[in-house]
């Protein structure tokens, strides 16, 4: 087990400790970008093996994080469910790290290549970003998904973790370090920022003299608006989930009132749950009243329009920020819409460009849903709550990417590259 970090007290000298934090993760990021595969995965390998090893001193590390946050007396159920960690969340972090450690390796890899009429060959090739700085609240798993899916892709990273979950961060990253060190891998490569001064976030907005080359939020409204005023270098940015699902007139019933109850509250605090209940006008006779009444009875607040309000008499009123809000608790807003049409118009004027989804057996409606609506992802009779990395088969993510330039959606290894072009001649020159 690595000795463990030492915090930084506020009055040390952050500017000078971060600045040596980049600069050794700048060197170490020119030895990934060479490193094999099979020296990448060999890392991941230890990483997996000793997440498992040291689970509960993991767990012992989180614990201390839930009690310092429940003590505070501001912590909801909802960030306390984010922070804490079990047995099968630590399990499903190795297990992470093991798809990810099964994933091809993205480095290398020739996407295109073609030939010019003077015969030049031209490549366009997979390389990685460089230092990848990673701002995150509450959720330590984020260290490892983040840790694990930087090395694979042959990046740096720079964790900064959120104060609350601080000791949690530190028990995690120690088994990365562990990793590395087995496979003679700069430590380097993984970094966390051993400290609580929120001045060390700054610093890394400012990209440390060029040292970092992308900045990913991963947190509450007002981190990432932090971000995107103060960022010097790019930004993936993961703005907030409000996510709705849409149940069309043609939806069979039992499969949305599944879906719903899944979307809203499997997990009410992850960036996937869903936020806006909407239904098909046409429907409002059928599927309006059993869907509400389902989820009041499963413990979830509904504020809805006047429909909502006539269907259930616990159906509390709707005011207008309801449906620009992500609740990240057990509250939904629910309101009828006229189609598929309405449903469209409601999510482009209130979404987030996130996670939407819509419930029909009409193909035609599902298939002017998922053209028309810009989000990042876009389900067909299926659960927001499947906006994950994991799910999508990249082992963890790094974040959502809501924008539209470089990643968008699950950010995985593959969207952790930029590319380069090769191009071979034969004594070519231009005229």
């Amino acid at each position: 087990m690595a000795a463990p970090l030492k915090a930084v007290e506020s009055g040390a000298d952050l500017q000078a400790l971060m600045s040596d934090l980049a600069a050794r993760a700048r060197t170490a990021a020119r030895v990934l970008a060479l490193a094999p595969a099979e020296q990448k995965n060999r890392a991941l390998e230890a990483m997996e093996r000793a997440i498992r090893g040291n689970a509960a001193a993991i767990l012992a590390a989180n614990a201390e994080d839930v009690a310092e946050a429940r003590a505070s007396g501001d912590a909801t159920s909802a960030f306390i469910d984010r922070l804490a960690l079990t047995p099968a969340r630590v399990e499903a972090m190795a297990a992470g790290i093991a798809i990810v450690r099964g994933i091809p390796d993205p480095i290398g890899v020739v996407t295109e290549r073609w030939q010019r009429p003077n015969g030049m060959t031209i490549e366009r090739v997979r390389v990685p970003l460089g230092v990848v700085g990673v701002i995150f609240e509450s959720r330590p798993n984020v260290a490892a998904d983040a840790g694990v899916l930087c090395l694979k892709s042959g990046n740096a990273v720079i964790l900064r973790g959120g104060s609350d979950s601080f000791r949690s961060c530190r028990a995690i990253h120690e088994c990365l370090v562990q990793g590395l060190r087995e496979a003679g891998l700069p430590e380097a490569a993984i970094t966390l920022v051993p400290t609580r001064d929120r001045a060390a976030v700054g610093l890394m907005l400012s990209g440390l003299d060029g040292a970092i080359d992308v900045i990913v939020p991963r947190g509450g409204k007002s981190l990432v608006a932090r971000v995107e005023a103060e960022a010097r270098v790019p930004v993936f940015a993961h703005l907030e989930g409000i996510n709705h699902v849409y149940v069309d007139a043609s939806a069979d019933l039992d499969m949305a009132k599944s879906i719903v109850l899944n979307a809203k509250m499997r997990r009410t605090g992850v960036c996937g749950a869903a936020e806006t209940l909407l239904v098909d006008r046409a429907a409002a006779a059928t599927k309006l009243k059993p869907l509400v009444g389902m989820l009041i009875d499963a413990g979830c607040e509904v504020r809805g329009d006047d429909a909502a309000q006539r269907a259930d008499s616990r159906v509390r009123p709707a005011t207008d920020e309801d449906w620009d809000t992500e609740y990240l608790d057990a509250i939904i807003a629910a309101k009828l819409v006229d189609g598929v049409d309405g449903a469209i118009a409601h999510i482009q004027k209130h979404g987030s460009h996130h996670t939407d989804a819509i419930v029909s057996a009409d193909e035609a409606a599902a298939r002017k849903f998922l053209s028309e609506v810009d989000s990042a992802i876009v389900l067909h009779n299926a659960s927001t709550q499947f906006a994950d990395g994991g799910e999508f088969g990249f082992g963890a993510e790094i974040g959502i990417a809501t924008g539209k330039f470089h990643a968008r959606g699950p950010v995985g290894a593959e969207q952790l590259t930029s590319f380069k072009y090769r191009v071979h001649g034969t004594g070519q020159t231009r005229p």
